[in-house]
């Protein structure tokens, strides 16, 4: 299994203080707390059948030899949990930050990286963004570019034990340098896109990127 060093989303992450003591340098406007709330839209899903949670991957994708096809939703490439589980696994010691000020450091998820996935069905070459979906229609934008990197996740386990039903079970994405929200738990796929389209706390005024450390919280800091 693959592992990332803690926390390598920001290379000025620890900084010594006059005492000494190494601190944790936060984005900006965040607060710590010491173990992740119970935060999400809409219920907790009651998952009775692992082997019937699919997710689905479509939009302007391309196959082996490069031609570009509009798969619709209907076509979708399809991944079952346990195909899921077969792809090559990782770990990630990060920390999680939430657009409304509070950050949960040091968390360690286990999963598949999100480009293992990208891999195995491929965007079109002028694919900019993903639409992210998970259960009840909720929806995030995410750039292609940082969807894939080495440190977005498709996350099975948190800090060695599966997911509970509250924090994602059975599977959440986490991308560790955007806000929390652009990484949803109760993951069902993604849509790739030529152009970025908003989606659930995009329209409602949060910003379209979201990088935590430009403190990228709403839709009015935007370019």
């Amino acid at each position: 299994m693959g592992e990332q060093a803690p926390d390598g989303d920001r290379p000025d992450r620890d900084r010594t203080s006059g005492d000494g003591y190494l601190e944790r340098v936060l984005p900006p406007g965040q607060q710590r707390r010491e173990h992740l709330p119970v935060m999400h839209y809409g219920p907790v899903p009651k998952v009775r059948d692992r082997d019937a949670w699919w997710i689905r991957f479509w939009g302007h994708t391309s196959n082996e030899v490069g031609a570009v096809r509009d798969l619709s939703l209907t076509e979708a490439h399809t991944l079952t949990l346990g195909e899921l589980d077969t792809l090559p696994r990782t770990r990630v010691v990060a920390d999680l930050h939430c657009g409304q000020g509070w950050s949960v450091l040091d968390n360690v998820w286990e999963g598949v990286a999100a480009r293992e996935v990208i891999d195995r069905f491929p965007p079109a070459e002028d694919v900019t963004h993903v639409l992210v979906y998970a259960e009840y229609g909720y929806s995030a934008t995410i750039g292609l570019e940082d969807l894939a990197s080495p440190r977005t996740l498709l996350a099975t386990h948190l800090d060695g034990r599966e997911l509970t039903p509250e924090h994602g079970h059975p599977v959440r994405l986490v991308v560790p340098h955007l806000y929390s929200w652009k990484g949803p738990k109760w993951f069902r796929g993604w849509e790739y896109l030529t152009s970025p389209r908003r989606g659930f706390w995009e329209e409602r005024g949060y910003h379209l990127h979201g990088e935590c450390w430009n403190q990228e919280r709403y839709s009015y800091q935007e370019p």
